[in-house]
């Protein structure tokens, strides 16, 4: 493995350790929760104007939705950088350009 590769990977290691020390005392909570409650603490009256045509029976399957489609999104992004550089690779290899 390269130098750089392991300076990364401890940087991400310092980063999510940190994170986790200096809110070791928080809940987890996703996002679409605490706003709503913010935008009800500004208005009262307020109810939302969408509602999901369907409910996971469980937060464990919410769970599980996200990351597969956290899972998906990794693999097209993986995908696409693959290709970019095996591209390059093919143009530095015969010196022509491809697609």
């Amino acid at each position: 493995m390269e130098k750089k590769h392991i300076y990364m990977l401890v940087a991400s290691l310092v980063i999510v350790i940190f994170s986790f020390i200096i809110n070791s005392g928080a809940e987890f909570a996703g996002a679409d929760g605490i706003a709503e409650e913010v935008i009800s603490q500004i208005n009262q009256d307020y109810s939302p104007w969408f509602s999901p045509l369907w409910e996971p029976p469980s937060g464990e399957i919410e769970s599980l939705l996200f990351s597969l489609q956290a899972a998906i999104g990794a693999l097209i992004i993986g995908y696409y950088f693959g290709f970019l550089k095996g591209k390059r690779q093919v143009k530095n290899d015969s010196g022509k350009n491809i697609v």
